[in-house]
């Protein structure tokens, strides 16, 4: 019977595992709608400012225009903000948006631009751009399951004075947009300058009174704006990671319970003919002795 221990040592195994993942499962679940509310908090606020940054930058100032609303004749130099997850366990959530990154890196250097600087946040976008080679310019790991804005403010103001000092000419963003419970999009678009499209259009033809001056509001005004941008990429991202967790740990749940009747079949066939062969040896033995 050493073949049906070592069945029922494997099957006790599996069977632990399956404990763990249907846990972890659940602890997704609950941190999946925890990360949904905090993504449609943040909405209300990131479309207030977007309407207010649309009406700005359609307002009639003609003796300022902001660096974020300007375009670049030519494109030599290109940032790019990569938004992934600290832990794995997801499926292929941080694979799709780091292939459709590296993707768009490649179409980048096809159209001549070499000069590529990215900003990481989350330790597996970090570890894949270091393996990649790239140009890290900074990165933020271990975020923890609420974002907060004063920690990722350090590593997303390095990305935006270097395109405001005019050495980036572009900044895109990847990260994963959190469509439902079961479908998430890896995206890369455009952050850096700021478009018509992504603001939507002004309200009306008007302008604004500005205190102290014109250029100091529409500054801080434009800024916070990008940055909410991004805060609601790190939210969608966030979502969409206790998504895919939960349902790559009820996958993995159900398979276990797969393997677990596989093996529970090879032990019963395993057990059946060790008994056969027991009763063979004991009515072999009685007719040796009747002989």
């Amino acid at each position: 019977m050493a073949g049906s221990k070592e069945i029922r040592s494997k099957i006790k195994s599996v069977q632990n595992t399956r404990k763990i993942t249907k846990a972890m499962e659940m602890v997704a679940a609950s941190k999946m709608r925890k990360a949904q509310e905090r993504m449609q908090a943040a909405r209300p606020y990131s479309e207030k400012i977007r309407r207010l940054a649309a009406n700005l930058s359609h307002a009639l100032m003609t003796d300022y225009r902001h660096p974020f609303l300007t375009k670049q004749t030519s494109v030599k130099r290109v940032g790019l903000i990569v938004i992934t997850t600290d832990k794995g366990l997801c499926g292929g959530l941080n694979t799709n948006v780091l292939r459709q990154s590296l993707n768009s890196m490649r179409q980048w250097e096809a159209q001549g631009i070499s000069d590529i600087s990215v900003t990481c946040i989350g330790n597996k976008g970090l570890g894949f751009m270091h393996r990649l080679g790239a140009k890290v310019m900074s990165h933020v790991t271990h975020i923890g399951d609420t974002p907060h804005m004063e920690k990722l403010i350090g590593p997303i103001k390095v990305m935006l004075d270097a395109y405001q000092t005019g050495e980036l000419d572009e900044v895109h963003i990847a990260y994963t947009r959190f469509i439902n419970t079961m479908s998430q999009q890896a995206i890369v678009e455009p952050l850096l300058p700021l478009s018509g499209e992504r603001m939507g259009t002004p309200e009306a033809g008007w302008d604004y009174l500005y205190e102290p001056d014109a250029q100091t509001v529409v500054d801080d005004l434009l800024l916070r704006y990008v940055e909410a941008l991004i805060y609601e990429g790190v939210t969608e991202n966030m979502a969409s990671e206790q998504s895919a967790r939960m349902v790559a740990m009820k996958a993995a749940t159900d398979n276990a319970g797969s393997v677990i009747k596989e093996l529970q079949l090879v032990y019963n066939k395993a057990r059946q003919a060790a008994i056969t062969k027991e009763i063979s040896e004991i009515v072999g033995g009685a007719a040796a002795i009747a002989g």
